[in-house]
C-alpha cells in the first residue's frame, strides 16, 4: 500500500455546480492521498441528494466536513489546527455542524467527540452512505459516530460528483482497503481489508466521464495490481470461490485492457502499484495500448532487503530490480517514480547507502520521500523502537532528496529536442500566457497558449527544461483529440 500525498492540493476546498432547489451549504476540505479526494466527491454526491450545495466560504456553511489522513503525524496536526479554526467560526455561527471523515476518523473514533468538543459527527471511510442518518442524529442533539469497516462497501453505485476538478482529468476508484500488512502503515486498520469494485460499475463510470468530455482517468486503489473481482467479497476469500467464479474472475490486467479498449482516445493512468503484486501481464497491456500512459508509480520504501523485511514488504531489493528490468524490456522508456521512507527503525548507514545505490540503479523520474514517523496502532509502533535519531533522519532525507533532484534533472533532460504529447490541464501558474499539462510520462510541460484550449492533446517540441518541467512550443494537435 502506498500513499502519494500531493502537498500542493492539501486542504483544497471542493466546489461544484449548485443543484437547483438545494438550500443548505456544505464546506468540505480534503487532506491526504488521491483516495481521500476521490472519497470527498462521493460524499458531496450523497449530500447533494440531501439538499446540500458546496460552498468555499466557511462562514456561510451549515455543515463543515474535513476528510482526513492518518499516514503521517504532520497530516493529523494540520487537521487539529483546522478544527480550532472551525471552532472559532462556530462561536459566531452556532448552527454550523462539524464532521470528521476518513482515516483519522477511523483511527481516533469516539476520542474525537471527547477531545475535540467541536466535532458533531465522526464518519469512517466505509460509512459515507450513513451520513444522512448521522446528520439526523446530530440535528436532534446527539453526537454521531459510524466507523464500522465494511466487507462489501466499494461505492460502485454512487457516481461521484467531480469536485474542484478541471473537467479534464478524474480519479476512478477500483479497490478499497488493503491486505498488505506493511508494518509502518495504518491503512489496513483505517480502510479495512481489500475488496474490489464490480468491473461493470467501473466501466459505467468511465463511460459517463467520457460522455462528459473528460480526457484522462486514473484508476485508483491503495494497491491496484491486486484488483480482483469474482462476484464480490474480500480479496482474501477468493480461495473459497467456486470454480465458475475463479474461471470468470477479472484481474487488474483484464480490467485495464477493458477500459483502454472501450475508450481508445482517453488517456489512462493507474496508481498505486505494489512490487509484490505487479504481474508481467499488466506490463504487456500497457505496451499494447497507446492510450495507457508509460508511467508506473512503483514504491520501494527502502533499498535494503533487511529493512524491507522489517517493513513486511513482500519483496527483496533484487526482486525489485529484476521487476524494473522487465518493465524497461516490455515498455522501453517507461518512467518510474518512487516512495521512500527514511530512518525506519534500526536503519543503519549501510542500509541508507543501499537505498542510495538502488536509486542510482533506477534513476527515478521523481519521487515522494519522507522521514519515518511512528503511527499509533501499526505493527512497527508496537514492535519496533523508533531508534534513528531525528538529526540522522534529517541528514539522510536531505541526501536522498538531493540525489532524486539530480536524477529528475537527468530524466527530464532526456526529452530535450523531442516532441511529446501534452494534455492541456490548466493555465500555467507562473505565466498566464502559457498552458500547463502533463505528458504520458507524467512530466509537467508548459508552452505558449496560442489558439489551443484546455482539454486539447497537443504535440509539443521540448526546447528547454528545469529539473521537473519541460518547456517548449506547440507544433500541432495530436491524433488523440
Amino acid at each position: 500500500m502506498e500513499k502519494i500525498i500531493d502537498e500542493k492540493t492539501q486542504g483544497n476546498t471542493l466546489t461544484l455546480e449548485a443543484r437547483e432547489g438545494n438550500s443548505r451549504k456544505l464546506y468540505i476540505e480534503s487532506y491526504g492521498c488521491a483516495m481521500n479526494f476521490s472519497d470527498s466527491e462521493i460524499v458531496a454526491s450523497i449530500l447533494a441528494d440531501q439538499g446540500f450545495n458546496t460552498t468555499n466560504s466557511l462562514e456561510e456553511a451549515d455543515l463543515v466536513l474535513v476528510n482526513t489522513c492518518s499516514i503521517r503525524d504532520k497530516a493529523e496536526q494540520t487537521v487539529r489546527k483546522r478544527l480550532e479554526k472551525y471552532n472559532a467560526v462556530k462561536r459566531i455561527n452556532p448552527k454550523m455542524k462539524v464532521g470528521v471523515l476518513g482515516c483519522m476518523a477511523e483511527r481516533l473514533k469516539e476520542k474525537f467527540l471527547e477531545e475535540e468538543k467541536i466535532v458533531d459527527l465522526v464518519v469512517g471511510p466505509d460509512a459515507y452512505k450513513d451520513i444522512p442518518n448521522l446528520l439526523k442524529e446530530v440535528e436532534e442533539g446527539r453526537d454521531a459516530v459510524n466507523v464500522i469497516l465494511s466487507k462489501e462497501e466499494t461505492y460502485g453505485d454512487i457516481s461521484p460528483v467531480r469536485l474542484g476538478g478541471n473537467g479534464i482529468t478524474a480519479f476512478v476508484s477500483i479497490t478499497r482497503g488493503c491486505d498488505n500488512m506493511c508494518t509502518f502503515c495504518v491503512v489496513p486498520f483505517t480502510r479495512g481489508r481489500e475488496r474490489s469494485r464490480d468491473p461493470q460499475s467501473i466501466l459505467r463510470e468511465v463511460n459517463d466521464l467520457a460522455e462528459k468530455g473528460y480526457k484522462e482517468i486514473t484508476l485508483l486503489g491503495q494497491n491496484v495490481d491486486s484488483y480482483l473481482w469474482y462476484g464480490g467479497g474480500l480479496k482474501k476469500d477468493f480461495k473459497n470461490a467456486s470454480e465458475m467464479q475463479k474461471a470468470t474472475a477479472t484481474d487488474f490486467a483484464v480490467l485495464l485492457d477493458m477500459v483502454a479498449t472501450a475508450h481508445p482516445k482517453m488517456r489512462i493512468r493507474f496508481s498505486t502499484s505494489n512490487p509484490q503484486d505487479m504481474h508481467e501481464e499488466v506490463l504487456h497491456i500497457v505496451a499494447k495500448h497507446d492510450n495507457i500512459c508509460n508511467h508506473i508509480h512503483l514504491p520501494v520504501q527502502s533499498g535494503s532487503t533487511r529493512i524491507l523485511k522489517k517493513m513486511n514488504r513482500q519483496h527483496t531489493r533484487e526482486e525489485y530490480m529484476k521487476l524494473i528490468d522487465r518493465i524497461w524490456e516490455i515498455i522501453p522508456g517507461c518512467s518510474i517514480s518512487q516512495d521512500m521512507i527514511i530512518g525506519f527503525p534500526t536503519e543503519t548507514e549501510e542500509d541508507h547507502k543501499e537505498t542510495m545505490s538502488l536509486m542510482e540503479y533506477v534513476k527515478y523520474d521523481f519521487g515522494y520521500m519522507y522521514k519515518y514517523s511512528e503511527r499509533p496502532g501499526t505493527m512497527a509502533a508496537r514492535k519496533l523502537e523508533d531508534d534513528v535519531p531525528e538529526e540522522i533522519k534529517s541528514r539522510r532525507l536531505t541526501e536522498i532528496v538531493d540525489l532524486q533532484q539530480k536524477h529528475s534533472a537527468i530524466r527530464t533532460a532526456e526529452f530535450l529536442g523531442k516532441i511529446v504529447t501534452v494534455l492541456i490541464e490548466k493555465e500555467s501558474k507562473k505565466n498566464k500566457d502559457e498552458w500547463s499539462g502533463r505528458t504520458e510520462h507524467n512530466n509537467v510541460a508548459v508552452f505558449p497558449k496560442e489558439n489551443y484550449k484546455a482539454g486539447d492533446f497537443v504535440k509539443v517540441k521540448v526546447t528547454d527544461c528545469t529539473t521537473a518541467t519541460l518547456i517548449g512550443k506547440a507544433v500541432g494537435f495530436s491524433g488523440n483529440n
